[in-house]
């Protein structure tokens, strides 16, 4: 996670509305989207920084947290019930015999896109530290498990269709992940064994991802169909035209029917998500929005004879 305030990186103040949020990340997402800027790699780097501000800020749950633990709450295997009990720690002073929590053989760790996290500061006791015991000490130590630690990266709704492959960065490794096609955002991936490192010769833990899918400037998507804006001229609206798509598979031809009227959906059966139980495939909707030419005199005269085709009132049948 970036070291600059999330609400600084996002241009908002920290008492920010939820509304508030959202517009100021669909602004800048829109700006630096590398859809939109192709081979920028500046733009890149900065839709991520930004998208990864909103989707803690856009969380209660985490922002609350962020909001009282600052970037320490952003690290992998951060444990809320711990952060708890060190809130009550806090508050009731230093107990006698010193610090409740063990604080480990923490390391540093980078996840992602949300760079390098050191273990080892004041919070660490949050991070599953046992409680350390004279009976322990006589028995001499015990193997245990490391702790499982937690992660999000987020990728592209591209990938969402079509699957593809991230390096995730732990401890100076560099793992290569699958995303599989049909992935949802919050859906999670278990790196067996990548989590923290075990004690006293114990196993290391496992690490969970949890994708997070940035929003696309153009696609819009509801459950695994996707929704995708179409302009056409006048002249293909009125007489029929074949025109060509985009897709996140390549382009294909689609046949716009005569007559088509803006929020007309033509549907291209099998284009969506897929479903990853092995169900059907989604569908991708493309919405008709007729086009104007630019305004002006020979368009006047042009659309003059129109308004005698209307029958009646277009706007009749709208009641509340």
């Amino acid at each position: 996670m970036p070291e600059r305030d999330l609400y600084e990186i996002l241009g908002v103040p920290r008492t920010a509305s939820a509304d508030e949020l959202k517009r100021a990340y669909r602004k800048l997402a829109k700006k630096y989207h590398p859809d939109v800027n192709p081979g920028n790699k500046a733009a890149e780097e900065k839709f991520k920084e930004v998208t990864a501000a909103f989707e803690v800020l856009s969380d209660d749950r985490r922002r609350k947290l962020y909001d009282e633990f600052g970037a320490d709450s952003l690290r992998s295997g951060f444990d809320e019930k711990r952060a708890e009990e060190y809130r009550r720690w806090r508050s009731q002073g230093a107990p006698q015999g010193g610090m409740p929590f063990d604080f480990g053989d923490y390391s540093t760790v980078n996840v992602g896109d949300f760079g390098a996290f050191d273990f080892g500061s004041i919070f660490g006791e949050i991070f599953g530290g046992r409680a350390r015991g004279a009976a322990r000490a006589r028995r001499g130590p015990i193997p245990a498990q490391g702790v499982h630690t937690e992660a999000e990266i987020s990728v592209d709704l591209r990938d969402a269709v079509a699957g593809g492959e991230r390096d995730v960065r732990i401890d100076g490794r560099t793992l290569r992940v699958k995303i599989p096609a049909g992935v949802d955002d919050g859906s999670q991936i278990r790196l067996a064994g990548q989590g923290g490192r075990g004690q006293h010769g114990g196993p290391a833990g496992d690490l969970y991802l949890t994708i997070r899918i940035r929003e696309h400037p153009l696609v819009r998507r509801q459950g695994r169909d996707l929704y995708l804006d179409l302009p056409v001229t006048v002249p293909e609206a009125v007489r029929g035209a074949e025109v060509r798509l985009p897709t996140f598979e390549g382009p294909v031809v689609l046949r716009v029917p005569e007559g088509a009227q803006s929020g007309m959906q033509l549907r291209l059966r099998g284009k969506g998500i897929p479903d990853l139980k092995g169900g059907p495939r989604g569908d991708l909707y493309a919405v008709v929005q007729v086009v104007l030419p630019p305004g002006g005199p020979a368009l006047e005269k042009a659309v003059k004879p129109l308004a005698d085709l209307y029958k009646g009132d277009p706007r009749a049948s709208i009641s509340l």
